[in-house]
């Protein structure tokens, strides 16, 4: 049984097509099909069945696919290794983010690490928490930053930064002028938040009814985090974000954060994350360290009241 044949057997699993995989491997349908016969002859089983919709995996090809996928996997990082050897300076990471106000933290930070490092790519998903942590466990993935997420111990934690989400405000906004900004103040105001499939806006509402108070609507309900800091200049609404989302406009003077009052304070953690066990290639090592030591002086640099 060759490399080549499981090889392109895998992508035919993710593809659930011949045209699709011969396309993505880059050679023909037939070479896809011909692979697949001889793995079909060396297990003396079929793998696949074709249908209307695409390829299905029989119950051997579920099998094979299940064990021979972390084989990839495993020389996918080794080859990597071995770039690294050669050039010290090169290779590729795969980074989850979950959400826009993480993408808007780290997006200045890729940036800076594309100066030192302009030969690494890095391809960036943005998902839900709960789907970074997934993909980091299953080793899909080299990194991921969250928020709001479950811890998992099939991850390694590499920095974990206490954050809170504060009323974030024009400021020529009413609330601009009070130390504090209460439940009660906040409520008979316009707010910018996302809908409550994010975590954020179930915390509030729960911060609301800790209170005693029904949680308030939203008058603008946008998971868009431009849109949001928009409304925010414009002193049409108050958002709730960490400060750190905001960091250029406080510079710039366009928008200021006030605290919660203590009841409503609305505190998570954002974490950097990777695969426990394999050993990190030299360039997801160089991003782990970059985005650590990037994130630990980003929380220093950016403080409420700014």
């Amino acid at each position: 049984m060759q490399l080549q044949a499981i090889i392109y057997f895998n992508e035919l699993v993710r593809s659930r097509s011949i045209r699709q995989a011969a396309e993505a491997l880059g050679v023909s349908p037939m070479a896809v099909s011909r692979q697949l016969e001889n793995l079909e002859a060396y297990f003396d089983a079929p793998l696949v069945e074709r249908g209307a919709r695409g390829i299905v995996l029989t119950a051997a090809g579920a099998l094979l696919a299940e064990r021979t996928l972390g084989v990839i996997r495993d020389l996918e990082s080794a080859r990597q290794v071995i770039d690294d050897l050669r050039d010290l300076k090169a290779g590729h990471v795969s980074l989850h983010v979950n959400g826009a106000v993480i993408s808007a933290i780290l997006a200045p930070a890729l940036a800076e690490f594309y100066a030192f490092y302009p030969a690494i790519s890095i391809a960036v998903t943005v998902s839900s928490a709960e789907a970074a942590v997934r993909a980091v466990a299953a080793g899909e993935t080299d990194l991921a930053v969250t928020m709001f997420s479950p811890k998992d111990g099939e991850t390694e934690t590499l920095i974990e930064l206490p954050v809170l989400h504060q009323p974030v405000m024009a400021p020529d906004h009413p609330l601009a002028a009070e130390a504090t900004v209460t439940l009660a103040a906040i409520r008979d105001h316009a707010v910018a938040m996302p809908d409550r499939a994010f975590s954020i806006r179930r915390d509030f509402d729960a911060r609301q009814r800790a209170a005693g108070l029904e949680p308030m609507a939203a008058t603008f309900e946008t998971s868009s985090l431009e849109l949001q800091k928009e409304l925010a200049r414009s002193g049409a609404a108050v958002l709730i974000l960490p400060a750190m989302t905001v960091a250029r406009e406080i510079r710039e003077k366009a928008l200021i954060v006030r605290p919660f009052e203590k009841r409503a304070e609305i505190s998570t953690d954002i974490r950097l994350v990777r695969p426990d066990g394999p050993t990190p290639t030299f360039a997801a090592k160089r991003l782990a360290d970059f985005l650590r030591t990037f994130l630990r002086a980003h929380d220093r640099r950016v403080q409420p009241g700014d």
